[in-house]
């Protein structure tokens, strides 16, 4: 079973290798690695970097860092060490006999901020899937890792109660999981298909992770929801897991805001391929709406993670809004060269905190969602009132009145629905 929430904090000293002469970038890695640790309810007590040409593939880092480190956690008392890429399961078996503590790496850590955040029956199989596809090559490494009392981070989910895990038990239950999670997908298209035969539009908030995509959502949902149902949102790392939908309505104009899962860098393919469902919803989306974290030092660094995500999903193309964010964090001389004032419909500077420019943003969906409708006035025969039904449920419809003659409408319609009402045009 996956627990769901962190028992207890620890203590824990970050490892990285800068191969590419790059401080920069690998602080930048370091910095988002303390946030993942602070979102698991640890604290960071130390970091150590070292510069290396080749891997060493024994203990991932050099020998004489290895004392160092030992001497390091001694010192400490330190928990946990964790490193910033992926280890082998040879690697984390030979550093914990030499460091003498437990050694986990970046996805092992995400993986179990998933196991903790993981709500919903979906959420929860992906992540037990990606956890077992990851550890079965590395069962070796997690040995003693495993048998240790006390459980804690990076122990969390299956396989922590039993070392000599079968392989052939975890490639079954690996099917299994995959079998549940192809129904669980089954659901989600019919009801990605009934939403979208509706002709209700759909709009995703894609983004990287804490830039503020539920806060956007909330303050939506609060002024133009048809139902007050809030999502979950705190300033931490992957708050959000499990896509949430919820219907907007906008000058008698509708549309769905789905929320996504955020991204970070080095994210495992394991956890990218167990989340592909979810993030599919993007690809359903008449709309994206791609969010940042303006007061980010590294917006560049965000925007490179999103833009690579939304590759792998070949949804570069689609149309598209960009917002940036938490402009209420930026120091009052850069708001005073009026910078944030430049909004359009495709770009939008916000605060979702303060409310700040939420109506250009607003403005902005509805121009892009809408921009193919158009004002007509109809007139259906009185034997089309399935489709005049349909049209009141669904589009804009403004006025409506029943004739001798038949039904007449005015209505603001989409594309889609011209299509459907093109032979009852009035001349």
């Amino acid at each position: 079973m996956l627990e769901n929430s962190f028992n207890k904090s620890f203590n824990a000293i970050l490892v990285a290798v800068n191969r590419n002469s790059d401080n920069y970038e690998v602080e930048n890695s370091m910095n988002e690695l303390e946030s993942l640790v602070e979102s698991a309810n640890g604290v960071v007590v130390g970091k150590m970097i070292q510069n290396l040409d080749k891997i060493n593939t024994s203990t991932y880092i050099g020998k004489g860092k290895v004392a160092e480190l030992a001497e390091f956690v001694e010192n400490l008392e330190v928990d946990t060490v964790i490193f910033d890429d992926e280890l082998s399961g040879v690697q984390i078996r030979n550093l914990e006999d030499q460091i003498g503590t437990k050694v986990i790496d970046r996805t092992i850590l995400i993986m179990d901020i998933f196991a903790a955040r993981a709500n919903s029956k979906e959420g929860r199989l992906q992540v037990e899937l990606a956890q077992l596809q990851y550890r079965l090559p590395r069962l070796v490494g997690f040995g003693k890792s495993l048998s240790r009392l006390g459980g804690g981070i990076g122990t969390r989910g299956p396989g922590e109660k039993q070392i000599e895990t079968d392989r052939r038990h975890i490639r079954r239950r690996i099917d299994d999981l995959k079998k549940d999670l192809a129904d669980i997908q089954k659901t989600r298209t019919l009801h990605r298909k009934k939403r979208k035969k509706s002709g209700i539009p759909i709009v995703a908030l894609v983004g990287y992770t804490n830039v503020g995509k539920s806060a956007i959502m909330n303050y939506m949902i609060e002024n133009f929801g048809k139902e007050d149902k809030k999502v979950e949102e705190a300033d931490m790392l992957f708050a959000t897991l499990d896509a949430k939908h919820r219907l907007i309505e906008l000058d008698n104009r509708q549309f769905i805001l789905v929320d996504t899962v955020g991204f970070v860098s080095k994210l495992s393919h394991n956890l990218v391929d167990a989340f592909k469902g979810t993030l599919q919803e993007a690809e359903y989306a008449d709309l994206i709406v791609k969010v940042e974290d303006i007061s980010h030092e590294r917006t560049d660094f965000q925007r490179e993670i999103l833009n690579n995500v939304l590759d792998d999903l070949k949804l570069s193309g689609k149309k598209s809004v960009f917002v940036y964010n938490k402009i209420d964090k930026i120091d009052t001389e850069l708001k005073d060269t009026g910078i944030f004032e430049q909004n359009n419909n495709d770009k939008v500077f916000v605060s979702a905190k303060t409310g700040l420019n939420m109506d250009k943003l607003t403005d902005a969906i509805v121009q892009k969602i809408f921009e193919d409708e158009k004002e007509l006035k109809l007139v259906l025969p009185f034997d089309k009132g399935d489709l005049a039904s349909k049209l009141c449920d669904n589009a804009n419809v403004l006025e409506i009145v029943y004739k001798d003659d038949g039904i007449h409408m005015i209505a603001r319609l989409s594309k889609r629905e011209q299509d459907l009402v093109k032979d009852y045009v009035a001349l």
